[in-house]
């Protein structure tokens, strides 16, 4: 459990990454745009769209590589002042609304990326690029975010425990960010 524990993890990270070179060629694409449309004077008609395809691709595929490193959004107000014991509960306790989103996720995402797919949907626009590309990682990304959930809650289980949480196997854990010597009792 413990290798394919890591090689989840890895590869989300491996995935993240690279994901994250994404944002340049983001940034490449829409200087482009306000380059061809403001000083050149003649704005092209894929780059705005080829950015906004590269971003929803972005956006999702990172999910899995988010979880790995903690770096979610959390109210912190209260969440970040608890201890490591603490965290990982309240993590476990919320796991089930994790699960429901992933699963619906999951679930609507294998319908459009199949629908896409099946009729090898394309833009609307002049330009017309293929959609089915993108919307295909809809699925594969959500099946990343619940193999790294299932990691998380098992962390998060034997951070409860008291049981090491090796960070390249489970990725980061509640037991992470804690700085305090003083272990936190519930």
């Amino acid at each position: 459990m413990f290798q394919l524990a890591r090689a989840v993890t890895r590869i989300n990270r491996f995935i993240g990454r690279w994901a994250s070179l994404a944002v340049i060629a983001l940034f490449v694409l829409l200087l482009a745009d306000v380059v061809m449309r403001y000083v050149v004077g003649r704005p092209t008609i894929w780059t705005a769209e080829l950015a906004t395809l590269i971003f929803g691709g972005y956006a999702i595929i990172g999910g899995g590589y988010l979880l790995a490193e903690r770096a979610h959004v959390n109210v912190d107000i209260f969440y970040g002042r608890f201890g490591s014991k603490r965290k990982a509960l309240l993590d476990i306790l919320t796991w089930p609304l994790f699960m429901l989103f992933v699963g619906v996720l999951l679930w609507q995402g294998w319908v459009l990326a199949s629908d896409a797919i099946t009729a090898m949907e394309r833009s609307n626009s002049i330009w017309n690029p293929p959609l089915w590309p993108t919307k295909s990682l809809i699925p594969v990304a959500a099946t990343l975010l619940l193999l790294q959930g299932f990691i998380r809650l098992w962390a998060d289980i034997r951070v409860l425990m008291d049981l090491p949480v090796p960070e390249d196997v489970f990725g980061k854990s509640a037991a992470a960010p804690h700085t305090d010597p003083q272990e936190e009792h519930l």
